[in-house]
């Protein structure tokens, strides 16, 4: 698993497989990157799929206060 840090400094967790155009699968609220493994080695042969464990998850960090914004930020990278 790769790690990047999102613009708060929480550390968000991901996974990166595929050639192609960029992908990023997007975990339900309570779910870890695990829960898009399989889809993403589906999509794998024509996409470059980025698949993360929101903040709070999995091998993500979380930073308070919570706030959808920070959810957003996570994802601009």
């Amino acid at each position: 698993m790769n790690t990047l840090f999102s613009k708060d400094g929480t550390q968000i967790g991901f996974t990166k497989i595929g050639e192609g155009p960029a992908l990023l699968l997007v975990p339900a609220a309570l779910a870890t990157h695990q829960d898009t493994a399989q889809l993403a080695e589906h999509l794998s042969s024509q996409y470059t799929v980025y698949s993360y464990d929101r903040r709070g998850r999995g091998q993500s960090t979380d930073t308070a206060p919570y706030a959808v914004e920070r959810e957003i930020e996570d994802i601009e990278h």
